[in-house]
């Protein structure tokens, strides 16, 4: 079913009531069939946690597509905020659909504040209007409400959520969030979006009609080299939780942390060339994560070093950015 179709479905004028299990049997279908580069839910994750995982991933993917997917900003912007009520409905003991019906057993149980939830819708609505990011600061600050959100989720969910935790679920989601960009520059710049910061692609002499020409050069090579390593020391510092947690648990937020290296990782196989082609995760590389998660075979964790002088990646200034 195209999005479009769940929107008729469960969109603002349906009158359809799921059941709790319905519910939650519709986010677990979303869970196991709309992802790309690795399941949120996955062997490795604790069974008690599963359905919880599903219909977070489900408020996640319908913000998403409400964003993405409507092809029109002003309606999406109307939808984000008929999405809003309906998270606030729920809030107040009223869910009426179905991911907020299967999200409420979620936050009931987890006890987790609306905060998070409306940071994400925030950054869907930040994308109707938002094209293009000038700086690096810019880019991560946004970072903090379309992918941060997550990982405090997470945290929230495994019962380990204090302020630590959260500075380091941050740098591994912005990471994330860097890793994706980064594979999709090709299709953002198809729907109008630029995320390699201005300031950086004429540091390295990116030209913005090069880049929309969808040109690979040496110079955009560099750039992403830059920007691929930027992410990984992210990724290498955000390990730091990993200690801080126990069990499956440790292991399913170890999966996603692996995740964002083997994107990585794959961009750096094809040269940098993203523009050609959309670099991607094979599925026997994801098998290959699980089983590396499982026997905790270290992820790589060094980033190239580049020349230039001063354009070696740092952690950012998000190593020690909000709490």
């Amino acid at each position: 079913m195209s999005f479009i179709d769940e929107l008729k479905a469960f969109g603002p004028d349906s009158t359809r009531s799921l059941s709790l299990a319905e519910a939650e049997r519709y986010c677990a279908e979303l869970a196991a069939t709309h992802y790309e580069n690795f399941s949120v839910v996955s062997i490795l994750t604790p069974r008690e946690l599963k359905r919880s995982f599903a219909s977070v991933y489900a408020f996640c993917r319908w913000s998403d597509d409400l964003g993405d997917e409507i092809g029109d900003p002003a309606r999406s912007l109307e939808l984000l905020a008929w999405w809003r009520d309906e998270l606030r409905a729920m809030y107040a003991g009223a869910p009426k659909h179905p991911v907020m019906i299967a999200l409420a057993e979620t936050v009931r149980t987890y006890r987790i504040p609306i905060d998070p939830f409306e940071d994400l819708i925030a950054a869907f609505e930040q994308d109707q209007t938002v094209h293009e990011y000038e700086t690096i600061d810019q880019l991560l600050d946004y970072c903090t409400r379309s992918a941060d959100p997550v990982g405090r989720l997470v945290l929230y969910m495994g019962g380990v959520f204090n302020e630590e935790n959260a500075r380091l679920s941050d740098l591994t989601c912005s990471a994330l969030q860097l890793a994706n960009f980064w594979q999709d520059v090709a299709r953002d710049l198809a729907i109008g979006r630029i995320y390699l910061p201005r300031e950086d692609r004429v540091r390295f002499g990116v030209s913005e009609g090069d880049l929309k020409a969808l040109k690979f050069t040496p110079a955009f090579a560099e750039l992403l080299a830059f920007e691929v390593d930027r992410a990984r020391s992210m990724l290498v510092h955000g390990r730091e939780l990993l200690p801080r947690l126990k069990g499956r648990f440790r292991l399913a937020v170890d999966l996603f942390n692996r995740g964002g290296s083997a994107i990585l990782d794959a961009i750096e196989r094809s040269g940098f060339d993203v523009l050609t082609e959309r670099p991607r995760l094979s599925k026997l590389d994801k098998v290959q994560l699980i089983i590396k998660a499982i026997t905790g075979i270290e992820p790589r964790t060094i980033p190239r070093v580049l020349s230039g002088g001063d354009r070696t990646p740092v952690a950012s200034a998000r190593s020690g950015d909000r709490a």
